[in-house]
């Protein structure tokens, strides 16, 4: 019996190049939780997908000589292929490029502009072409795009904009009521305290620079911003009609239960999307959850350091499931999690190799050798198999209980620890010690079927995380997949059946030296790309280096010149009056051939104060103005960048 539906969604992926292992770690869990959902009964629908439209796309397409269609396509297809190999059951695949998509986006601009939530102005701001995202210059850090990190430059065009402020009050009510709506807490904090608290600024909802995305079908030189336009794919995936006669789909699966997205666009899925939602009269999601990064171990992923891991290279190493465990198990709840060649081979051998696969190598050998396969409940017990029963039938709740929090690492820990369990019972009931006593012969085959019962029962849990791994194992089991609710009673395995003769290895222990071998001949690092200069350039003979506190005795101000003339019987000097603070400073520099004294006067200009005076021409000297030189000689005084008063120190 069906326990409701569950509509469940990821991110859409951009299409502008190859995923690589921390893009696919989202559909790989997002597919753990839909699996999972299902093995509970419920009737899940799992859609994902390719978001398709961008100044991004349509510059990648330029450089590629392709048009953007023929782009999107060929990644498009990319993804897919990914996301088939890393076994996700989805059950939707949509592309913002579908023409029904594109229909109701059209449809959905022109009833939020009827209706009065969009608006026609012009926007001047700093943009991020890889973020497609504007900002003010209080929002960036350091100068930056605070999404990303890249630079930003300035933008100004004709736009239509979306009145966020018309429901920013509405939204603040509906999270502070809706306590499991956005998750972890600390994304919640983060949105509130950030942007929603000091209020929301009426979002660019059209652009006009760039031409690749759905026509505004009013204003064609319009097009739908992205944001508006891949965030309504949640709702035109599933039959979402803008007039009125949305599909069956959409009426049965609308709200969804979870939308699962990467931190980084947490706050377009929590404060925009909810918005457009309240302005559309449909209900939101019920829970935003916003996962963390899975980050290369050496710093980011770059392919200048040939440090960039995909999906289908680390599966041709390690194995599907192998890869699903390491990604699903390795990352924290809130945390960034970390993958690294060296840590993928240590889990294998030690997670995969030994506890897992060697526990199942085990007990099917020890069955085949003792009882020719048949695994018998002769009920002979001892203290000790109340403990493993325990902790067997104990497991199921522990998972569900992680798996409704979606603290899906936690889950699989309680079914590794119920398999490091099975194996401490081998060596708490020494099989091999049994078997040579033929008056222990029950014994002996009642703790086979309980390994074996256990084993089944694990399995059954790890489904949802490594499928063809519980297959492979049920099948040498000669079992089947179990109902959840009868993992809370310890016996089901049916008494008398036989496994297999040959137990299959399921996960071959790897040496680390041969890997990452391997790993060097596909990938030798490369040389990191050099900016070439825009200008010509100049190498001088470096100088001894000096130490920080010979360095710091040097005084460096800013001066302005208020008075220079030439000194006399010399063609190369001049004598500039200099006031440095309060101070006025007497300074001879051989400019002459590059400033008409003239030009001097009201300068501001850097100076080194403490050089001890000097005669030069026979004129006193109390310091030194700051020059470049070119290869030609040609003398640039160095001036402050900003307006800097007078005496400000230069450090």
């Amino acid at each position: 019996m069906s326990k409701g539906k569950y509509y469940m969604t990821t991110a859409i992926a951009y299409t502008s190049g190859k995923p690589h292992i921390g893009n696919t770690y989202e559909i790989v869990l997002a597919d753990s939780i839909a699996r999972f959902k299902r093995q509970q009964g419920y009737d899940v629908f799992f859609q994902t997908g390719t978001d398709e439209h961008g100044q991004k796309i349509e510059l990648k397409a330029q450089e590629a000589g392709i048009t953007p269609k023929e782009f999107v396509d060929n990644v498009s297809s990319q993804i897919k292929d990914i996301w088939d190999l890393m076994n996700t059951s989805y059950d939707k695949f949509i592309r913002t490029t579908d023409d029904y998509h594109e229909k109701q986006v059209q449809k959905i601009f022109k009833k939020l502009y009827d209706q009065g939530d969009i608006y026609k102005s012009s926007y001047e701001g700093l943009y991020c072409t890889p973020c497609e995202s504007f900002w003010t210059e209080s929002q960036l850090v350091d100068g930056k795009c605070p999404d990303c990190g890249r630079e930003v430059k300035p933008a100004k065009e004709e736009a239509y904009f979306f009145k966020m402020s018309k429901y920013a009050d509405r939204l603040i009510e509906h999270i502070n009521t809706h306590p499991e709506f956005i998750q972890p807490v600390s994304r919640k904090n983060e949105m509130m305290n950030n942007f929603l608290l000091p209020g929301l600024q009426d979002l660019c909802v059209s652009r006009t620079s760039f031409k690749w995305g759905i026509p505004v079908d009013f204003d064609p030189k319009h097009v739908v911003y992205v944001w508006l336009d891949a965030l309504t794919n949640y709702i035109t995936g599933i039959g979402y009609e803008c007039d009125g006669e949305s599909t069956e789909l959409f009426n049965k699966n609308w709200p969804a239960d979870l939308h699962l997205i990467g931190k980084d666009i947490i706050r377009f899925h929590t404060l925009y999307w909810p918005i457009f939602l309240m302005a559309l009269d449909l209900p939101l999601p019920k829970q935003i959850f916003g996962h963390p990064w899975l980050l290369q171990g050496d710093g980011k992923m770059s392919k200048s350091k040939g440090n960039v891991l995909y999906a289908d290279e680390l599966v041709d190493f390690f194995g599907v499931d192998a890869v699903r465990y390491f990604v699903l198990h390795e990352m924290p709840f809130e945390n960034d999690g970390v993958i690294t060649w060296e840590l993928m081979v240590e889990r294998m051998n030690s997670e995969l190799a030994n506890t897992l696969g060697n526990l199942v190598n085990r007990t099917i050998s020890m069955s085949n050798k003792y009882f020719g396969g048949v695994v018998t409940n002769t009920n002979v017990c001892e203290p000790v198999d109340e403990d493993l029963k325990a902790v067997a039938t104990g497991t199921v709740d522990k998972v569900i209980s992680k798996m409704d929090d979606l603290r899906v690492a936690d889950a699989m820990t309680e079914i590794f620890t119920l398999f490091k369990r099975l194996n401490k019972y081998i060596d708490e009931t020494t099989p091999w010690a049994l078997a040579k006593d033929e008056s222990k012969k029950d014994r002996l085959a009642t703790v086979l079927y309980n390994l074996v019962e256990g084993i089944c029962m694990g399995a059954t849990l790890l489904e949802s995380f490594m499928p063809e791994t519980t297959q492979r194992i049920l099948a040498q089991l000669n079992a089947q997949p179990r109902e959840m609710d009868t993992l809370k009673t310890f016996g089901v395995y049916e008494s008398g059946t036989k496994v297999t003769e040959k137990p299959e290895i399921l996960f071959a222990r790897l040496d680390v030296k041969e890997v990452l071998a391997k790993v060097e001949e596909l990938h030798p690092p490369v040389e990191e790309e050099k900016d070439e200069p825009e200008g010509p350039v100049i190498d001088i003979e470096p100088k001894d280096e000096i130490t920080f506190d010979e360095f710091g005795k040097m005084q460096f101000q800013v001066g302005e010149i208020i008075k220079c003339e030439p000194v006399p019987k010399s063609k190369k000097l001049l004598c500039s009056q200099v006031r440095v603070g309060s101070q006025v400073k007497q300074i001879v520099s051989g400019i002459a051939k590059h400033y008409k004294p003239e030009e001097m006067i009201g300068k501001k200009v850097m100076v080194l104060v403490n050089l001890k005076p000097a005669k030069l021409a026979g004129v006193v000297s109390e310091g030194m103005l700051l020059c470049a030189e070119d290869a030609d000689g040609n003398l640039a005084l160095m001036k402050p960048e900003k307006e800097m008063p007078t005496g400000a120190e230069i450090c």
